[in-house]
């Protein structure tokens, strides 16, 4: 079971689906925040210390996608883990940062609880 302290941040910008995954986190026992786009989780970001890993959506309208918001999470906050997940595009986990893992949706619930779990344990 992950550490209840563990925080979530979910990026994206359908709030339906942002709903549903910090849902998941939440359920899983990790305690999540929600941003509807890029811009949005920087603030949350620079504003919490306490995030350990981000789980966007590639496409999202605003300054950038979840990829180079990905990138950009990576350069500026090394430690922070990163889930990106797309239904319209397929991302090799090779143009992604150093250990950041890909999900298609519709995505297994099973499988991200999975991976968010080892990535933070």
């Amino acid at each position: 079971m992950p550490n209840r302290r563990s925080v979530v941040l979910v990026v994206e910008d359908d709030p339906i689906i942002r709903m549903g995954a910090a849902q998941l986190a939440t359920e899983a026992g990790f305690e999540a925040l929600e941003a509807n786009g890029a811009d949005e989780a920087i603030r949350i970001l620079e504003t919490r210390s306490d995030i350990r890993l981000v789980f966007t959506d590639v496409e999202m309208p605003g300054t950038m996608d979840g990829v180079k918001l990905a990138h950009y999470i990576r350069d500026r906050w090394p430690p922070v883990k990163l889930i990106v997940a797309s239904g319209k595009t397929v991302i090799q986990e090779g143009h992604l940062p150093a250990g950041a893992r890909f999900f298609p949706k519709p995505y297994s619930e099973n499988t991200v609880v999975g991976a968010m779990i080892g990535m933070l344990a």
